[in-house]
């Protein structure tokens, strides 16, 4: 039986509201802490002023979801804090701010029209996000094992995150998972962690309206990337979809019966 806690809570007018409201929030406390942590941590510190902005934003937006929505979350597993990639199953834009405040040195592989968010998409490039043009193909993929490839002999690479699906996909729907993080585990060896969440059931891929609860990432255990980049993607896939099946269960989402 579910935790009645951990599940999403009813929509009401209420609801909507405090979801206007806290995305009002977002944009303000955007601006304001990327001002401040451009002069005081970026411009002195570089790059970890830059991991250190990340840490606060994400940490005040967490805490203002709890305030404004009644929103929280649980993190269960360990945070890797070494150099690893970190294969996300991506429901939400709620367990994007999970995962980069729990992550010390994080980084996304993540679409290149993103870094033309203001604020956001500057902080984004100089922490080491790897951005990518889908449309390129096996083009794209080169750029990005370059990218890695350079980051891992310059400042390190991180923990670098990569969704398998490619985008948001809502609670109860399947999407074939790109070959991405088995390229990159091939490619470099590091270890893979995998990460599983039901995000999506409190934050949906619309992002409107946000429900109240306590949405569950759970980092599972590592998968040694000795192997060929698809045992490593099956690998990644085994574990991570039933894990995030059951993190919903939990929350008493149903799943589409086959």
């Amino acid at each position: 039986m579910s935790d009645p806690s951990h599940r999403p809570g009813k929509v009401t007018p209420l609801t909507h509201l405090m979801t206007g409201i806290y995305y009002v929030h977002i944009a303000l406390a955007t601006v304001l802490i990327g001002a401040w942590g451009l002069v005081f941590q970026v411009l002195p510190k570089g790059r970890d002023g830059v991991h250190r902005v990340a840490g606060i934003w994400t940490q005040h937006l967490l805490t203002m979801a709890r305030v404004y929505l009644g929103l929280r979350y649980e993190l269960r597993g360990t945070p890797p804090q070494g150099d690893c990639i970190i294969a996300a199953k991506h429901q939400s834009f709620f367990d994007i701010l999970i995962l980069a405040n729990h992550l010390p040195r994080r980084a996304f592989v993540m679409k290149k029209a993103l870094l033309n968010v203001p604020v956001m998409g500057w902080f984004a490039h100089k922490a080491g996000c790897i951005p990518i043009d889908r449309s390129k193909g096996s083009e794209a993929m080169k750029v990005m094992l370059g990218a890695v490839e350079e980051a891992r002999a310059t400042h390190g690479l991180g923990q670098l995150i990569i969704y398998p699906e490619g985008t948001r996909v809502p609670p109860g729907e399947k999407r074939r998972y790109k070959q991405g993080v088995g390229v990159v585990a091939e490619a470099t060896k590091l270890p893979v962690v995998p990460a599983a969440t039901n995000a999506g059931l409190f934050w949906n891929k619309r992002g409107w309206p946000i429900r109240s609860g306590v949405a569950v990432t759970e980092f599972l255990p590592v998968i040694d990337a000795a192997g060929s980049a698809p045992q490593t993607l099956a690998a990644v896939e085994a574990v991570v979809e039933p894990r995030s099946d059951a993190l919903m269960a939990e929350a008493g989402f149903e799943l589409p019966k086959p």
